[in-house]
């Protein structure tokens, strides 16, 4: 034993001078790797007396759950002065326990950046390396208060900046933390409501498992936004129109991402539809049969129900889905469908050619838009070449999109000899959504390309019309801003679908269908849509079976319910007349084209006379009306008015009912006036 002292003894000096020559080197990655070891044996050190060395793989101290875990760090019961575990004794001296609590409560605690559950508080332990000075030395006693990374064990100063460090590692899939040493959460094992790796999300009484960086797209594939709420109730409904007419039902949900859209159409109309949810992200496609086990909804490929945790089958499917990881455009060309809905992330030009193709007679293609940028006219060469128009900034910009996207539908539906008839088209902050029916044949094809024309737009006044077939542009439009001002204050836009963008009878089932689902948020949109079709300010609406009737849309008699004394025998639904009976429905909507809703609507605030107090909406609407113009409200602007009379009209109406602001101030100026004349 005294011959292995005496060799400990002589190895120790020669160790101290190989750490006294390493020292001497400059600025290596050695030196600061050693540098690194020396401060992680400090704190060891440092915390022997509270809490035993602690591994590589193992938390940092700064990272607790509770504030209990921070103060358990120290024995704030015992008597003494004692030291702050996250602060050197340069920095905080000791001192008592109530002084020490409230140094971690205050300090420490309160700027702590959270990561499910786990609780990153700041540190002042010299982890980090010192701050360098202006000369390039290091300077003692600055060290810098930091965040140690649950994920990785990185430090970093700033709290924003650590924030931004945990959404990346969100995004790339890291959610677990660097010492429990597991993986992520498996995709084939599905999480539980409380899990840390999934959100349960609820709408429409449908569940849904969300990643926790489903509200970042470009990093996610299972992509979810809730303001999309409104937009998935729309085609839910008019989904659910189409159902009435033929079933069983077709339909396609070609970007599935989390399966929101077509889960909540197979839970609702149930046998009505056959669902088939597509996308080409594996990560999509399982997070979908995840998601139909999770509402009890039997997905492709699975020939029993759900089971639990014993091994038993919980109950029977609700409905059947198929789900497949296919590209969207293959899908459409190799199947035919009946409903068919595009809403990819972006523009869904790429896509039409292939949803026309095949799409059955009378069936029905929604578009989802959600690139505003170039349908608002910010990008106008993204708009050029997505859409192949020219538009400019207007106070009807949201119309313009929306007969944007429809002249895009109409020109995609051409090339493949359908042409379509537009049964709804809302433009909201962030979508455009286009709801079409198909008609087959050459001949509906050519209507349908007769419908899209210039615009020319005053940029001076914002005074429209639609071009018609062999007109010039000189002496068009009805203001005279052209003779006016010098140069030129037109230009063309488009080409833009200028037919209807609504169908009454189409939107007044979607809201008995909205009413049947209890959709209360888009009850008022609907009627909204109604009103604006019909460019009436009446608002009668009858809910119940006897609003429903037979109609006619295009040629096409469509069943639906129908009151007891109006009950009778009715045409096969979806069947399309034949014979006179036709040739006179046909005329009869020709007949009928100058009671369209006119394009475009002008807003009251856009065209107010300065120094006059403007009159209500409403009542301005009653002025209007009392002129012997249509008017109506719009869903595109709160502040639009949809009118058929011409700008100079408009102005002279709202000339008329205005107030002046200073009313008083002027009739006093008045009398002042005729006292100095007297």
């Amino acid at each position: 034993m005294a011959e292995l002292r005496e060799a400990a003894a002589a190895e120790k000096p020669h160790q101290e001078d190989v750490g006294s020559k390493r020292g001497d080197v400059g600025d290596t990655p050695s030196n600061t790797c050693l540098a690194a070891e020396q401060v992680a044996e400090n704190e060891a050190d440092a915390d022997s007396d509270t809490k035993p060395s602690t591994a590589a793989t193992e938390r940092h101290l700064s990272i607790q759950t509770k504030l209990e875990g921070l103060e358990m760090l120290v024995d704030l019961n015992g008597a003494g002065r004692k030291s702050c575990p996250l602060c050197p004794e340069e920095k905080f001296k000791a001192c008592y326990s109530h002084k020490l609590r409230r140094h971690l409560q205050n300090l420490h605690w309160k700027v702590y950046v959270e990561f499910q559950g786990q609780r990153m508080c700041i540190c002042h332990l010299p982890c980090r390396n010192l701050k360098p000075s202006l000369s390039g030395d290091q300077v003692s006693g600055r060290h810098v208060a930091h965040y140690h990374c649950v994920v990785c064990s990185v430090t970093i100063a700033r709290k924003t900046d650590m924030i931004s460090h945990l959404k990346r590692h969100i995004n790339k899939g890291e959610t677990e933390a660097s010492y429990s040493g597991s993986s992520d959460v498996p995709f084939e094992e599905p999480a539980a409501p409380s899990g840390h790796a999934y959100e349960i999300m609820k709408e429409l009484g449908t569940n849904v498992q969300l990643l926790p960086n489903h509200t970042t797209p470009q990093k996610s594939d299972t992509y979810f936004n809730r303001k999309m709420k409104t937009n998935r109730q729309l085609v839910f409904c008019s989904l659910a129109v189409l159902a009435e007419e033929r079933n069983p039902l077709e339909c396609l949900d070609a970007f599935g991402a989390t399966g929101i859209m077509g889960l909540q159409w197979a839970k609702h109309l149930r046998n009505a539809i056959k669902v088939t949810i597509t996308d080409i992200s594996d990560t999509c496609v399982k997070m979908i049969k995840e998601n139909c086990k999770l509402n009890h909804i039997r997905g492709d490929g699975s020939l029993r129900g759900p089971r639990g945790p014993d091994g038993e089958v919980e109950g029977v499917p609700i409905a059947t889905v198929e789900v497949a990881k296919m590209d969207a455009n293959v899908i459409m060309h190799l199947r035919a469908f009946d409903y068919i809905h595009l809403d990819p992330f972006g523009t869904a030009v790429n896509y039409l050619d292939a949803a026309f193709r095949n799409v059955r007679n009378l069936g029905i293609i929604s578009v989802t838009s959600t690139d505003t940028s170039s349908l608002y006219a910010k990008s106008p060469n993204v708009t050029l070449r997505h859409y192949g128009c020219h538009i400019v900034r207007t106070e009807y910009y949201r119309e313009l999109a929306a007969r944007m996207v429809v002249a895009t539908v109409a020109r995609a539906a051409a090339r493949c000899n359908k042409g379509i008839e537009v049964l709804l088209a809302v433009a909201l902050e962030h979508f455009v959504l286009v709801v079409v029916r198909v008609l087959r044949g050459p001949t509906q094809a050519d209507e349908s390309a007769k419908k899209l024309r210039k615009l020319v737009h005053c940029q001076w006044c914002e005074e429209r019309l639609f071009l018609k077939q062999g007109n010039m542009v000189d002496d068009t439009l009805p203001c005279n801003c052209h003779g006016s001002l010098p140069g030129k204050t037109a230009v063309q836009l488009g080409p833009l679908w200028s037919g209807s963008l609504f169908n009454t009878g189409f939107l007044r089932r979607m809201l008995s269908a909205a009413v049947q689902h209890s959709m209360d948020d888009i009850q008022p949109l609907v009627k909204t849509l109604i009103c604006e079709s019909e460019c009436t300010t009446l608002k009668s609406f009858v809910h119940g079976p006897s609003a429903l009737i037979n109609q006619v849309e295009c040629g096409v008699v469509i069943k639906t319910l129908q009151s007891g004394e109006e009950s009778g025998p009715a045409d096969q639904s979806g069947k399309r007349k034949t014979g006179e009976e036709s040739g006179n429905i046909v005329k009869k909507l020709r007949s009928d084209v100058s009671l369209e809703h006119p394009p475009f609507y002008y807003s009251i605030h856009r065209h107010s006379i300065r120094g006059m107090n403007m009159p209500k909406l409403n009542k301005f609407l009653q002025y209007l009306t009392e002129a012997g113009f249509r008017v109506s409200r719009t869903h595109f602007d709160p502040t639009g008015v949809r009118t058929d009379a011409t700008l100079l009209q408009f102005k002279s109406v709202l000339t008329k009912y205005s107030v002046p602001t200073y009313t008083n101030a002027t009739a006093a100026q008045k009398s002042v006036s005729t006292e100095k004349t007297t």
